[in-house]
């Protein structure tokens, strides 16, 4: 009898140790982010690690592990097909990397062709490409002399990558709140003025809502400053210009997804036994309601980490998208090949996440 009763309390303090400990951790490294500490890089590490561990252990606990395994394979096989159209796409069009409006010497840009290897046949091009791609070796920049592109990202994505995940977090703190508040309060006042303002977030383009913000929070009140990326407070105005979007759509779906769910017959039937109006939306509508949330956050989430390059221009933010748009501009195909697999890997890992959480909300879904 003790073993059968220890056995499942065990399993449950140890799940919960687990989240907890991931729960902390994330919260500590975003703590020292924001007191503007420095994160350790092992606690960044450790964090990546302990997430893929986790991650791993559910799908084991689902039965997802083949499932999990597939979608890698064809994770590896998308990123070919992705970095081999961008190779050939980048070859095909008119012009080249160092084609300029004063056009050089045929000796001196026949050596600086020899230096990068464009002088050799495309198919050996393409096989020296994808021995460099596959060591996550990219080069070196055709434009930033003395730059390789794992330097530069490496540099720049830090900030694309905090902006982001603020503004993600964010989207959801303001859109699936609001988006249940106006399904609970259907038809009403207050489920308009939530409508109101979600079609406003998503028809307001992004450097009109930063201009706004800039003028009256920085200028007018001063409690912000306009731009730059030097402290916590430089954070605000860029993380809510961004995220204001995302959080408007979120809050859209929540309130058709809930107001779908609302009418559902176990729903009829918690309301019939006395369930209280607040533990019947938090504890039975919301987790049933947060499937097209959850899809949409996937290519959300990768969207949104990358950065935006508007918002880093108008908030003066060292992040990556500018270097995205600059390397197309310059033709800087190493710097073009790399973010592109990298904006590649960060859209199939998010989307492979959320399809494991799928069966979390929904435990009638299995993933095979």
């Amino acid at each position: 009898m003790l073993k059968i009763g220890v056995h499942p309390l065990f399993n449950k303090i140890m799940k919960n140790f687990v989240v907890l400990l991931l729960v902390v951790s994330i919260v500590w490294a975003v703590g020292l982010n924001l007191a503007n500490y420095f994160v350790p890089t092992a606690l960044i590490y450790f964090i990546a690690v302990y997430s893929v561990f986790c991650f791993s252990v559910y799908a084991y606990k689902t039965g997802s592990l083949f499932y999990c395994f597939k979608r890698l394979i064809e994770a590896v096989f998308t990123i070919f097909i992705i970095a081999t159209m961008t190779f050939l796409l980048l070859r095909l069009m008119p012009g080249g990397p160092f084609d300029e409006e004063k056009a050089l010497p045929p000796e001196i840009k026949a050596n600086i062709e020899k230096k990068y290897g464009l002088d050799k046949p495309l198919a050996v091009q393409y096989f020296d490409y994808l021995k460099s791609t596959a060591t996550l070796d990219f080069g070196e920049s055709y434009k930033y002399i003395g730059r390789s592109v794992g330097d530069i990202i490496s540099q720049n994505f830090s900030a694309s990558f905090v902006l982001g995940f603020y503004a993600f977090i964010l989207s959801f703190l303001i859109g699936i709140p609001l988006g249940l508040f106006a399904a609970s309060k259907h038809n009403s006042y207050w489920d308009n003025a939530a409508m109101i303002f979600s079609i406003s977030g998503v028809a307001l383009p992004n450097f009109l809502i930063g201009s706004v913000l800039i003028v009256v929070f920085s200028y007018q009140l001063e409690w912000f400053p306009p731009a730059m990326w030097d402290s916590s407070l430089h954070f605000v105005l860029p993380v809510v210009t961004l995220g204001i979007r995302p959080a408007a759509f979120i809050a859209r779906l929540t309130r058709s997804s809930v107001l779908d769910v609302i009418q559902s017959d176990y729903i009829r039937t918690a309301k019939a036994k006395g369930v209280s109006h607040f533990m019947l939306m938090y504890k039975h509508v919301l987790k049933n309601s947060l499937i097209p949330v959850l899809t949409y956050s996937g290519p959300l989430l990768a969207g949104i980490l990358s950065g935006s390059f508007v918002i880093e221009i108008l908030f003066a933010v060292p992040g990556i998208g500018k270097d995205l748009v600059q390397s197309v501009t310059n033709r800087d195909y190493p710097l073009i090949i790399g973010l592109t697999l990298l904006y590649s890997v960060m859209l199939v890992v998010c989307n492979l996440i959320v399809d494991l959480l799928y069966s979390f909300f929904d435990p009638r879904i299995r993933l095979s």
